[in-house]
Parts: C-alpha cells; structure tokens; sequence
C-alpha cells in the first residue's frame, strides 16, 4: 500500500495467505488502488507480475514453500527481463515430507535465479525492507525479494510502526524502469538471441554487474531510509563483537534469540559476538571477510541444508574467506529445520562445542 503498487497477483499458500487476504481487502474496500489478480497458480502469478511491470508500474505478489518453486521459472524470466518486480516470501519448508513449518530451503533454492535476496527479522524490518526493495530493485533494474519466517513472523503479533505515506513518497518517488512497454518507443522484451551467442553471454554480464551494484544501491537506499524514518539495517549487522572469542552468524528470526543469549553470556564474562546477515543476494563476501578476519572462531547457525554439502551460508561465507591471509575456523551448525525450536540453551550449546574444539569435526554439525 505504501508503494502505492498497482497491480498485485497472487495464489493463496500457508503461511503466505494472511498477506493477500489483507491486500485482497484493501483493494475491496478501496483503501488500495491496485488491481488485485486472482490467479490459478503461482507460475500465474509471476507471469502477471512480468506482464504488468513491463508497462512500467509497481507490482507485488507473496507466496511461500512449493508456491514459490512453481515459479521458478517466472523468477528466471523476470530478473532476465530486468524486472523490479517485489515478492514477500514466507519461509516454509519443502516436502517431502510435507510440513508447513520453517526453514528457508525454498528461498536458498532460488540464490541463482537473480532476485535480489533481504533476509528479515522482525516484522517491522519486514515493512521497512519492501519500501527499500523498490528503491534498490528499481534503481538497478532487478527484481528483489524480501524473506521472513513462517508462522514466527506471518503468524503473531507485533507492534509495528506504519510509515508515513508521505515520507515514503518522497522516499520513492516516481520512477519509470528503463526496461518497459512504451507505444511510441517499442522494443522486444526477452527476444532469441539464439543465432548470437555472444549477445546471450553480454547479457548475463551486464545483469551480474547490476547485482554487484545493488550491494551500493542498498548501501545507499538503507541510509537515505534511516534519515527519513530514523532506522536502518545494513547488508549486515555486528553486534557486541568487541574482543569476541566466538563470533555467531545468523539470519532471520534466530538472531532475535541469539542476540539475548549473547547478553547474557557477556554479563558472565563470555565474550560472544554476534553478525546478522540481512543481504543474501548479492552476497556481501567483502563486507563479512573484512568483519570476521579478526577472529579466531566462526559458528553460522544455518536454518537450511544443501544436501551433500551443508548450511547455506557457512558455505557462503567460507567462499568469502578462501582467499583471504587470515581466516578464522568456521563451524557451520544446522539447526531449526522443519520449524524446530532453536532455543537459547542450544545456542549455548552451539556456542561451548565451538568454545572447546579447535577446529570443527566435520562440515556439518547437528545441533537439535
């Protein structure tokens, strides 16, 4: 609504469907001037997002877990396109075996689809970051999607500062993506460029230079936003790292747990430290290198798993600090899948293995 969007497709899945059933409302009872679609799948619904941000207006849509697999290839077309289409995208796990709770396999699953990647959370962030999205996703001409947890977040209660719709006007602006369907200038949109190769190769040049400067686009949007609204995230976020014998990684809700078993820890004399990962893609290798160089140990909590190799972003970030001199050992703990309870005592328990190993026995450590 803030975004003043215009057209919003989407197919109802648990736990997405509180979002459209709210929008639906809002645009039954006029409080939102917006097309709301009601589409018969998912793949349907990227397609009308496609349609309709090719004429050059704002859209949305949400979904989650299967939902957004049978868009995968929508996704491709869209970034393709260069599309600054935002997606809400409530993490839910993946069957088989089916389950409706939490873990952020069908996001991670999509890294290479060239979306744009911000991690939430709590529901504010939430708000705040789909505002951001269409600065950054428009600016660079990519679409962004914007990820929070499954029943944690799409399902309670939480006290949310609605943004004032004027200062989010003159936040985003009017903007007409480069890339649209304009009658007195009339291009074709993901034509073949079979018989040229060389075009094809060109392209995904320019569409990964263009994610390379989302990371300054964020940058720049998220502290235009704190002017305005007065907070701010960051690609990411370091919290109590000074002196830190162990440094902990997380994203989405576990960082909210994190954060308190890190304050209690500190009043006992640990020294735990703490980094948020909000952006996933592009992924801020630089950024986290630089932050984590000082330290001797790395535990990533991941909520996922890439069968045959482990979490997600403890693969991520090892990637970043191949290169570097420096590197601290890094154990990569996979924790929460399928909405299991991380809990402050697993963290301490994630926390004191890290404490009393040199290196980590194996790529992958179980913590439930």
């Amino acid at each position: 609504m803030l975004a003043r969007v215009k057209v919003i497709a989407a197919y109802p899945i648990t736990p997405q469907t509180t979002i459209v059933e709210e929008l639906s409302k809002f645009c039954a009872d006029g409080r939102l001037d917006a097309d709301f679609v009601k589409v018969e799948s998912e793949h349907s619904a990227m397609a009308c997002c496609i349609g309709a941000t090719a004429t050059g207006v704002r859209t949305f849509t949400a979904t989650s877990s299967h939902g957004l697999l049978y868009m995968h290839e929508g996704l491709h077309w869209a970034a393709g396109a260069r599309l600054p289409i935002v997606m809400a995208n409530v993490n839910r796990s993946v069957g088989a075996p089916w389950s409706i709770r939490c873990d952020q396999n069908d996001s991670l699953s999509q890294r290479d689809t060239g979306w744009i990647q911000l991690y939430c959370e709590d529901n504010q962030e939430v708000m705040d970051t789909i505002v951001q999205a269409y600065k950054v996703a428009e600016r660079v001409s990519l679409p962004c999607m914007i990820l929070l947890e499954g029943f944690s977040l799409s399902h309670t209660t939480d006290i949310v500062e609605i943004l004032d719709q004027e200062l989010v006007d003159r936040y985003l602006a009017d903007s007409q993506p480069e890339n649209r369907l304009d009658l007195e200038d009339p291009h074709s949109f993901c034509g073949t460029c079979s018989p040229v190769p060389n075009a094809y190769f060109n392209f995904r040049y320019h569409q990964q230079k263009a994610m390379e400067e989302a990371k300054a686009v964020f940058k720049a949007a998220d502290e235009e936003f704190h002017q305005v609204f007065g907070r701010r995230y960051g690609p990411l976020e370091t919290y109590r790292c000074e002196e830190a014998e162990v440094v902990l990684v997380t994203s989405g809700t576990i960082t909210s747990t994190a954060r308190d078993t890190v304050d209690d820890l500190r009043k006992s004399g640990q020294r735990i430290g703490l980094i948020k990962i909000k952006m996933f893609r592009p992924f801020p290798s630089d950024e986290i290198a630089a932050l984590l160089a000082p330290y001797e140990k790395v535990a990533v909590i991941d909520r996922n798993l890439s069968s045959g190799q482990g979490g997600i972003f403890a693969a991520e970030i090892k990637a970043a600090l191949y290169n570097r001199k420096k590197r601290p050992a890094l154990f990569g703990f996979v924790a929460g899948l399928g909405g299991m309870d991380v809990t402050p005592s697993l963290i301490e328990d994630m926390i004191r293995f890290t404490l009393e190993n040199e290196s980590p026995p194996a790529d992958i450590l179980w913590a439930a």
